[in-house]
Parts: C-alpha cells; sequence; structure tokens
C-alpha cells in the first residue's frame, strides 16, 4: 500500500486518536502535492488563471498561496 492509502484507511478508524492524525497527516500530503503541481504548471508557462480553473479556485486565491518570491516545493 502508498503512504497516501494508509493515511486514508487510518482516516476512517472509530479511534478518533488516530484518525484525526491521519487527517493532518494527509492534509500535509495533499499541499505539498499542490504546491508541487503549481510549481511544475508555472514552469512550463501556465497562467494563474490556468491553474486556478484546474484547481477550482479564484486566481486570486491560487497566486496569493503560491506566489511567493522564492518560494519552492
Amino acid at each position: 500500500m502508498t503512504e497516501a492509502t494508509d493515511l486514508a484507511a487510518a482516516a476512517g478508524s472509530p479511534d478518533p486518536t488516530v484518525g484525526l492524525r491521519a487527517v493532518v497527516a494527509l492534509r500535509k500530503l495533499l499541499e505539498r502535492l499542490e504546491a508541487i503541481q503549481v510549481h511544475n504548471a508555472r514552469k512550463q508557462g501556465w497562467s494563474w488563471q490556468q491553474i486556478a480553473d484546474a484547481l477550482g479556485v479564484s486566481r486570486q486565491a491560487v497566486h496569493h498561496k503560491h506566489s511567493r518570491t522564492g518560494r519552492r516545493p
């Protein structure tokens, strides 16, 4: 199994301690994956609007979250 699959299974645990820890880990993994893909898209010349459309958010939201100078995934 993959890390994400293991975490998803743990997130469904009836034990809240296990489930909530897994939710936190999944959130961190998701944020990291998003940062990597936004970085990849920008390197390939995608506009902030194209990225926002793909993520289903506003251009302002994605730009604010990912446009910090020198920020790398």
